[in-house]
């Protein structure tokens, strides 16, 4: 098994003295339904692998939401859990600039900023949750309520509506 270099959310997590697992995955072509195809090849229940979603307010303000990724984030129900009028997602062309990561490897950990973030509250009924580590091929899992408590974050009803796992 070759090994796997350290990304910024793993040397954070190691920072906070968090326990954490490695698993990678090999994947060519990320598509629209990636999310779901990295839960196939972590042979992992859909409902336990979250993605990163950046969005924005008119004014340009930043949050991270954190959802599992067969859900859609609920953009009214994501502004009322960070007390704003309206959120639209970032654009993929600014992710890198925002975050420090490309699409698909987004990780709620180690952004270029500490931006507030609000992960779904059915995070909390797990012992662990997978979440990009910060490459694509890369996911890691962590205890969220580690997670949540490390990032300053919130946890709240945020999705819209679940798509088929087929």
């Amino acid at each position: 098994m070759k090994k796997i270099p350290k990304t910024n959310a793993m040397r954070i997590l190691d920072q906070a003295k968090i326990a954490y697992r490695i698993q990678s995955y090999e994947f060519d072509k990320p598509d629209h339904d990636y999310g779901l195809s990295v839960a196939k090849l972590l042979h992992q229940d859909p409902s336990r692998v979250f993605k990163t979603l950046i969005t924005q307010t008119a004014d340009h303000h930043i949050y991270v939401f954190a959802l599992p990724v067969l859900c859609e984030l609920d953009l009214k129900k994501g502004a009322r859990a960070v007390n704003e009028k309206s959120l639209t997602l970032v654009p993929v062309k600014e992710i890198f600039s925002l975050s420090g990561y490309v699409r698909g490897g987004c990780s709620i950990i180690g952004m270029k900023k500490n931006y507030p973030t609000v992960f779904h509250d059915s995070a909390l009924s797990y012992d662990t949750v997978f979440f990009s580590g910060g490459k694509i091929g890369i996911q890691l899992e962590a205890n969220p309520q580690e997670l949540i408590s490390l990032l300053n974050a919130t946890s709240a009803d945020i999705i819209r509506l679940k798509r088929s796992k087929d």
